[in-house]
């Protein structure tokens, strides 16, 4: 078993190295590729030092059984027939290919057997606040079918990468020195603030961050549910936070929603109110599984609502395309 990580250098590429060797991922060869400014850097992966290698058409991949690929959407474009014409499995962290007809979206919780019809050998990570939201309401949709979901996110830096890290740590020691706060990668000042905008507004007046969670996950649960979003960037490191709202077709009861969720592989309940238990990003954050607490029935309807905290760089990026991966090696698919 020969993997390539395509990306290496960056945020969930380190986080691929990290989780394939939390995970003991049964490989016999890695190889790092990057850009040119990173070839040439090298990591370590299990007592072995590997050097990244720069990324280039030609025929690096002829003997790569699986590729995970996070370099951006440019890249996976420009790269996917290099990295998949010898018959590598491309598994793709990028927006590149999500809302492509022949490209399967998957999260293995959910819709592992899309993975089986893959004719460019390609599949497609979602986006990382689309990942940790169906996790939670595929036991939802088991009970009686999801028709409606509104959300709202609290989407931390990292989620703009290592850049977006970078940038609110020194903005919070810049308002603690009384210094002037010059925003680069966010719009405005992150730090003691929040900015109700991530990604670019659309002709609906959605962003396109808000519309990829409509999208993305009728394509994952086969469903036409609408999903009506409000992306929001907060002044925290690491880790995603939602607050969801659910209807169903029939009304459901709480403690039945409480039991299907403690009972799905991929949720950790963290539900008790009275001795102020509930997910948080300080306490997720490089966790595997999504949390969820505050299920409560929805006091305007007949629907709930609930409280969802995931690691957006590990379950929301490297993780999740990962265990496609080994979901992949144990059903045959990888020769």
């Amino acid at each position: 078993m020969r993997v390539a990580i395509v990306g290496a250098s960056g945020a969930v590429g380190q986080e691929f190295l990290q989780v394939l060797d939390e995970r003991n991922f049964p490989l016999d060869e890695l190889v790092l590729f990057g850009s040119a400014r990173s070839a040439g850097k090298t990591y370590e992966f299990k007592g072995k030092k590997l050097v990244v290698k720069e990324l280039k058409h030609g025929d690096d991949f002829k003997d790569i059984d699986i590729a995970l690929t996070s370099a951006g959407a440019g890249i996976s474009k420009e790269y996917a027939s290099t990295i998949t014409k010898h018959g590598a499995i491309m598994i793709d962290n990028s927006s590149a290919f999500r809302y492509d007809d022949d490209v399967p979206l998957v999260v293995p919780e959910v819709n592992p057997e899309d993975s089986k019809v893959r004719p460019r050998n390609i599949i497609a990570n979602p986006n990382c606040s689309t990942i940790q939201m169906v996790v939670a309401l595929k036991p939802i949709n088991d009970l009686s079918k999801i028709t409606r979901v509104h959300c709202a996110t609290y989407q931390a830096a990292s989620g703009a990468g290592a850049q977006g890290i970078a940038e609110l740590e020194e903005q919070i020691k810049q308002v603690a020195n009384g210094e002037a706060v010059t925003p680069n990668k966010f719009p405005y000042q992150l730090a003691m603030n929040i900015i109700p905008q991530i990604d670019v507004f659309l002709d609906n007046d959605y962003t396109k961050e808000e519309m990829k969670m409509n999208w993305e996950t009728k394509k994952i649960m086969h469903t036409e549910a609408e999903v009506s979003a409000t992306c929001i960037r907060i002044p925290v490191a690491r880790a995603h936070s939602e607050a969801i709202w659910v209807e169903t077709e029939n009304e459901l009861d709480v403690n039945q929603v409480r039991s299907a969720m403690e009972n799905f592989e991929g949720l950790t309940v963290l539900d008790n109110p009275t001795e102020k238990q509930y997910p948080m990003p300080l306490f997720v954050s490089g966790k595997d599984d999504v949390y969820v607490g505050r299920l409560r029935k929805d006091v305007s309807g007949k629907g709930l609502t609930f409280w969802c905290v995931g690691d957006q760089i590990k379950k929301g990026a490297a993780l999740n395309a990962v265990q496609i991966a080994e979901w992949l090696i144990a059903n045959g698919e990888v020769k």
